[in-house]
């Protein structure tokens, strides 16, 4: 399975309160769609299927809320096309596939909310490294 492409659609970042005491993050992912892609451009044995997702954080009780949405063209054999394909009629997904997804969403729409979270000066998704000083022993 290899990323072919990845656009957002919508990118929407709003604080609601400055009030940080209690903050709880809710995250959700969602898929609205799975199809196959027919292209004349790319030839090869894989086949091509399009996704569209939305990823939202959502800062509670009602201080902030970070909201995604996209699709994205994922390039698979022709055999795990069939199975995601047949599986998404139910509406389900065979594990291996959906982590792979929401680690494909994690890791790209993660980076934006980073960057829109330390706009809005809200709390940070994902902790940072940082340097701490030793321990004295």
């Amino acid at each position: 399975m290899r990323l072919m492409g990845f656009n957002f659609k919508k990118i929407s970042a709003e604080k609601m309160s400055d009030v940080t005491k209690d903050v709880k993050l809710n995250t959700n992912i969602d898929i609205s769609s799975i199809e196959e892609i027919k292209s004349s451009i790319f030839r090869s044995k894989e086949s091509l299927i399009g996704i569209k997702f939305s990823y939202i954080l959502d800062y509670q009780p009602n201080f902030a809320k970070i909201d995604f949405q996209g699709d994205l063209v994922l390039s698979m054999d022709s055999k795990l096309t069939r199975d995601v394909l047949k599986d998404w009629e139910t509406k389900k997904m065979e594990e291996e596939f959906r982590i792979n997804l929401f680690n494909i969403i994690l890791r790209k729409a993660g980076i934006r909310a980073l960057d829109l979270e330390n706009e809005l000066n809200i709390p940070l998704h994902q902790p940072m490294q940082q340097f701490k000083k030793p321990d004295k022993e």
